[in-house]
């Protein structure tokens, strides 16, 4: 019991987490989940009885459950489930019915989609990376390699492509969808054009954007009542078409070992993660840490390397850096929203140039 006391009350801590974020039905379904999920059916009890560490910066098995429900409504596989959902509004009593009714109906999806780690690809967060992306190309005058660690579907690989619009001004092309406008605090650097030669990431479980599965299991992980991700993603997946990525399936740590060393010349690869590295064990993000601490003290100003990290660090927001080798300071930048709602910039808003 103390192990279903432990998923509770990470089903709580979810809801919070949720309420900040701008997801009232999340943070209702979460709270019921908490309060009325019982055990004896089969999907309640592989919640319940998590083997691993199920909290929310782990296994997270509640936006788990949640994912594979939402999925069940995209997919239109379940009427009554989708009666109760965003947009619709019910009582709390109705949406839970409906809840376990899925939970009965559906196990096999469901139990799947336990199997799955929760991956949003969150679009927004390339408010902050646009500008940082710009600094690098301004301070090195190099045409750019992105490489980005945890990247899923690899959409913010194309975060050249899409138009920001932030403290009076404008980044990407015009009229490009997505089209950001986060809240933005503080100055901000000046748009920078980017030229982009390379698009690689590496994830342990990565979506391919051309596939309709791929794409309908991305989409269910984003909240019911958040439209506007939606929209956002969606026109994200149509530019990925547009622009082809080369993203392997593996570890990051590992992909990092065998591709470092193959830097091309002329060329400042920019190595990059949004909330991804702090999901490593701590002896893989060591590791991590030392390969790319040596391939900078391999760099040089024909072939420059970057690190760009939107990650945790104990605050409400996520903290911004960069570091830029050769050199290798690390500066902060800003403080971002998880979801890149908001900017708040802290830190310079251009470099030394090499």
């Amino acid at each position: 019991m103390a192990r279903a006391a432990r998923v509770r009350a990470g089903f709580a801590m979810q809801g919070r987490a949720c309420a900040r974020l701008g997801s009232p039905f999340m943070a209702r379904l979460m709270a019921l989940c908490a309060e009325r999920l019982a055990p004896g059916g089969a999907v309640a009890d592989a919640v319940l009885f998590w083997p691993g560490d199920a909290g929310i910066a782990a296994d997270n098995p509640m936006l788990r459950l949640a994912g594979g429900l939402h999925r069940l409504v995209l997919a239109g596989a379940d009427a009554d489930l989708a009666r109760v959902y965003p947009p619709h509004e019910v009582p709390d009593g109705a949406l839970w019915s409906a809840v376990e009714r899925a939970l009965a109906r559906h196990q096999g999806a469901l139990l799947e989609a336990l199997g799955r780690a929760p991956q949003t690809n969150e679009v927004r967060r390339a408010a902050a990376l646009i500008p940082a992306l710009g600094m690098v190309a301004a301070a090195t005058g190099r045409p750019l390699a992105l490489w980005e660690l945890g990247c899923a579907a690899g959409l913010n690989l194309r975060a050249d492509l899409f138009r920001l619009e932030a403290s009076g001004r404008a980044w990407g092309p015009a009229d490009a969808p997505p089209l950001l406008r986060p809240g933005w605090q503080g100055p901000a650097p000046a748009p920078c054009p980017l030229e982009v030669m390379e698009r690689r990431g590496v994830d342990l479980a990565p979506f391919d954007p051309a596939l309709p599965e791929d794409r309908l299991r991305l989409l269910s992980y984003l909240w019911p009542d958040q439209p506007e991700r939606r929209a956002l993603t969606e026109a994200a997946l149509a530019r990925a078409a547009e622009a082809p990525a080369d993203v392997a399936r593996g570890d990051a740590v590992e992909w990092l070992r065998a591709e470092l060393p193959r830097r091309r010349e002329g060329i400042a690869t920019v190595v990059f993660h949004t909330v991804a590295w702090q999901y490593l064990p701590e002896a893989a993000r060591e590791k991590g840490e030392a390969l790319i601490e040596a391939a900078g003290a391999r760099a040089t100003r024909d072939a420059p390397l970057a690190r760009i990290g939107m990650e945790a660090d104990g605050r409400r927001t996520a903290g911004l850096t960069l570091t830029l080798w050769p050199g290798g300071a690390t500066v902060a930048l800003a403080r971002v929203d998880f979801h890149g709602r908001s900017v708040t910039w802290t830190g310079p808003v251009a470099l030394p140039r090499l």
